[in-house]
């Protein structure tokens, strides 16, 4: 009897999805992207600036953070799992469209949205923050260096950052909404673990 409880120990129901490094860029990108969006909120948001006052510190921990925003990456792919996962997530298969119409055609059968490591609907987000973000890095430098081009240029760069701003804000709140719907996933990037049960269940082609 002790054998056998022994054998059912929590590792032998449990998978590790993510490694230190996967966790690490998650979690710095993710407070980063934060501190971006907060002090975007004290920089344009009136009641929001008037708590605050001093702008220009405002603005120079927003520009500080932005222009951070892509070096937790950059590290990252020192690390070969960390590289083999950027690579699940810019492969598309046949399975990623069959998971996309079932979500338009809000079938919620587990069978009918197969999914690998990460599914359509995570690929796509990373692939739409990824772009965001060198956009909003490159608009954020036309902004900044006023002097190395027009005044065209830079009321152009304005507008897509603004709102391209906000469009990042709604995406992150329904990123948000979603994991906090999800608790076995947000266990899976704090600890970098989840259970073979929720694996099979919502990662079916998944083979970790």
């Amino acid at each position: 009897m002790t054998l056998r409880a022994e054998a059912r120990t929590p590792a032998a129901t449990e998978v590790r999805r993510f490694g230190p490094v996967q966790k690490w860029v998650h979690r710095t990108t993710a407070a980063l992207m934060g501190v971006c969006v907060v002090t975007a909120a004290f920089l344009y948001v009136p009641q929001f600036a008037e708590l605050v006052g001093r702008r220009e510190l405002v603005v120079r921990v927003h520009e500080c953070a932005g222009l951070a925003l892509p070096v937790p990456v950059l590290v990252g792919l020192v690390s070969r799992h960390f590289r083999a996962d950027l690579g699940h997530l810019n492969r598309f298969g046949p399975h990623d469209k069959t998971w996309l119409l079932a979500v338009v055609s809000r079938d919620k059968r587990r069978s009918s949205r197969p999914a690998a490591k990460f599914n359509a609907g995570q690929k796509i987000y990373a692939s739409w923050i990824a772009g965001a973000t060198l956009v909003m890095l490159g608009t954020g430098l036309i902004m900044w260096f006023t002097h190395l081009t027009s005044i065209v240029w830079r009321t152009s760069a304005t507008f897509v950052h603004d709102w391209l701003a906000l469009t990042i804000g709604i995406v992150i709140a329904g990123h948000i909404g979603m994991a906090i719907g999800d608790p076995e996933a947000r266990s899976g990037l704090r600890t970098g673990k989840v259970s073979r049960e929720w694996a099979k269940r919502e990662h079916p082609l998944w083979r970790p």
